[in-house]
């Protein structure tokens, strides 16, 4: 992922920030408590195409993390 179009990116639902997850592969909204898919190095921003965080997702995370 291109971090300059990482940092552009925001959530669809609430047009919060984003957190990159490199492991999973995923964008994650912290306020819509929801992970969208990177596919092919493309981020795919549609609400229904997202999976909703659970609680204990959004505890483990570290306060905000950076795009890089």
């Amino acid at each position: 992922m291109d971090t300059k179009l990482l940092e552009l990116l925001v959530c669809p639902v609430t047009k919060g920030p984003l957190d990159f997850d490199r492991q999973k592969q995923e964008l994650l909204s912290r306020s819509a408590r929801l992970a969208y898919p990177i596919r092919d190095g493309i981020p795919v921003l549609l609400e229904n195409e997202a999976r909703v965080l659970s609680d204990e997702e959004l505890e483990q995370l570290p306060a905000r993390t950076p795009l890089v």
